[in-house]
């Protein structure tokens, strides 16, 4: 299927009216993310595929949990003919980090459907090179696509890596977009939809290229911190820090990263604004970041910086507790003006009050 863009009335910007999605999980992956996004619901991608979102082009979804085919050549023929460039537009998402298959010895870390010549595997790194200049944008969901994640970490046999380390950093798609990172493990699945959704609308002509930081996250998602979300970052503040997961206190000394990891599931929750690691007592591990999980290993430790600024914060956040407790106290008693007896103690001055004898200057005796 080809078509033909479309401009809107007044509106000089080219869309498309249909688009296909070659969707392929046979990365270093556990198909974990394509699970997750079907818990979306701002947008769903039932709405996204049954056309119920007003603006978005017309949406062929090709995944292979997703599909409705019986998988086999039925669901390989978008991709071969996307390879032959019979298909177009369409936008590639890759999930799993792309092993190195220049050290596979003599065989092969992934596959992905065979070659019908020779009957041989074909692999993610082949589909990749085929698809990835013909697609009008280039989407890597959750972290092991975008940055290569746990398959990718010290010690691997696979030298896996993120597309963008596969493809090059300044690598541009057909639609002249640099490849978007929605990192996760799994990702957060209103991130990757809300960010799939502005892709579309830019498709369709509609909205301008989702604007992306240097490490090709979407930044409206991705510009603050897991701590500047977290309903727990009040006891940061006043040094109150959690030392078991029972506590609903800061967990930073029992591991929490979130003061440095960028990330809003505090903030957007999990399902339907519900969940999120530190909302239900959970400890960030910086699984959004390009650093993991190396760099946060070993899990439930207490960050190397999070001793150095508990103590700093120490004296401040005693004290800071000290006097909001007191003020405390003095807020959660009635106003002495409250009661039930003859007389007014507010110090108001009821002037309009005919039986309230006045002075010459018109105030109260």
């Amino acid at each position: 299927m080809t078509t033909t863009p479309q401009t809107a009335p007044g509106d000089q910007r080219a869309g498309f009216d249909e688009i296909d999605i070659l969707w392929i999980s046979e990365g270093m992956s556990c198909d974990g993310d394509t699970v997750s996004i079907t818990a979306s619901s701002q947008p769903s991608i039932e709405d996204v595929v049954t056309g119920l979102i007003p603006g978005l082009p017309k949406v062929n979804l090709h995944n292979k949990v997703l599909s409705p085919t019986l998988g086999g050549e039925e669901f390989l023929a978008p991709f071969r003919a996307a390879a032959r460039g019979e298909l177009a537009p369409f936008i590639l998402v890759i999930e799993g980090s792309i092993p190195n298959e220049n050290i596979n010895g003599e065989g092969y870390w992934t596959s992905f459907g065979n070659d019908l010549a020779t009957g041989e595997p074909l692999t993610l790194n082949w589909w990749i090179d085929q698809l990835a200049p013909k697609a009008w944008a280039v989407v890597a969901i959750g972290t092991c696509a975008a940055y290569g994640g746990i398959h990718a970490m010290a010690g691997n046999p696979t030298g896996s890596m993120g597309l963008a380390d596969y493809l090059g950093w300044d690598f541009r798609s057909a639609g002249e977009l640099p490849i978007v990172n929605i990192p996760g493990c799994p990702v957060q699945p209103e991130n990757f939809m809300e960010t799939l959704a502005w892709v579309l609308y830019h498709a369709a002509g509609a909205a301008p290229p989702p604007p992306l930081d240097d490490l090709l996250r979407p930044q409206w998602l991705f510009g603050k911190t897991v701590h500047e979300g977290c309903d727990r970052a009040g006891y940061y503040e006043q040094s109150d820090f959690a030392y078991d997961y029972n506590s609903p206190k800061c967990q930073v000394k029992v591991g929490c990263w979130g003061p440095v990891v960028n990330c809003n599931v505090p903030k957007r929750g999990w399902m339907h604004g519900v969940g999120g690691c530190p909302n239900v007592g959970g400890i960030c591990i910086g699984c959004t970041m390009p650093g993991f999980p190396d760099k946060f290993m070993p899990f439930m430790d207490a960050p190397p910086g999070g001793y150095l600024s508990a103590t700093l914060g120490k004296p401040y956040g005693v004290f800071v507790r000290r006097m909001r407790g007191i003020t405390n106290a003095s807020l959660n008693k009635e106003p002495r003006w409250r009661h039930n007896r003859g007389e007014l103690t507010t110090g108001y001055d009821p002037r309009w009050r005919a039986d309230v004898p006045t002075t010459a200057a018109g105030g109260p005796r």
